[in-house]
């Protein structure tokens, strides 16, 4: 799916390649946009397929359009190409790696049985995995282990984007009090994005990589890894979980 964006009178200009399970699009390319800080969410005023094309639409080119003019300097300077596989895709060089947000403060506090119970809540709700065992997922839960949202794809961070982009496009994101759940490893891009959302709290039914311990450390996250209902690593600021 190519992802394109504009601001008023201008042609949206393409962004970016994602190879994707179709299904959320424009939950995908608004989440996308705005967690590597190209866009304002607020300020996104259409979402679409792209209907200017003269060739038969088959619905893998989405528009964001803003209220304000788009960065296309910015294109230059980043040189997207993002991939479904995991860790730090699509960057120009390691030197364009920067996580765009402030240090994460405050945030839920939960027990350990909520935090166990994630991974069966959000197993439970993966309907395409169980038809195909070939997706991820990630999930947004409150500090009581609620779901609030589930999304699905063959990427890990696509998911991510996915669920963020849902959040954003309902207008009641609520980042900060979620924690969110992940299936697979917690790479350097999934803590990034959850960052600069503003999720306080990451969990992974794998390992981290090393460089997302290092980044959701510097940035003020628990980082939960390893999770099954019996147990977990808690690789930083465990401080959020109130009988560690």
């Amino acid at each position: 799916m190519e992802i394109r964006a504009g601001g008023p009178r201008e042609e949206p200009a393409p962004v970016a390649v994602t190879m994707r399970t179709a299904g959320h699009d424009f939950e995908l390319a608004v989440g996308f946009l705005f967690t590597e800080g190209l866009i304002d969410p607020s300020a996104v005023t259409k979402v679409s397929y792209c209907d200017s094309l003269e060739t038969e639409q088959y619905y893998n080119v989405v528009s964001v359009r803003t209220a304000h003019p788009f960065d296309h300097d910015a294109l230059k300077r980043r040189n997207f190409y993002a991939t479904s596989s995991c860790g730090i895709c699509g960057k120009a060089s390691l030197d364009e790696v920067a996580v765009r947000c402030a240090p994460l403060g405050g945030g839920p506090s939960i027990t350990l049985d909520v935090i166990a119970a994630l991974p069966n809540t959000l197993r439970s709700a993966q309907r395409v995995f169980d038809a195909t065992g070939g997706l991820h997922a990630a999930g947004l839960f409150t500090a009581d282990g609620t779901l609030v949202a589930m999304r699905e794809d063959v990427g890990r961070h696509n998911a991510v984007d996915k669920v963020i982009g849902s959040a954003l496009l309902t207008g009641a994101p609520e980042f900060g009090s979620r924690i969110m759940m992940v299936s697979g490893r917690a790479s350097f891009e999934v803590v990034q994005k959850a960052a600069v959302a503003g999720v306080p709290v990451l969990c992974a039914v794998s390992a981290p990589t090393s460089l997302a311990v290092t980044a959701a450390d510097g940035l003020g996250m628990t980082l939960i890894g390893f999770l099954r209902p019996s147990g977990c690593n808690v690789y930083s600021h465990p401080e959020r979980i109130i009988d560690l």
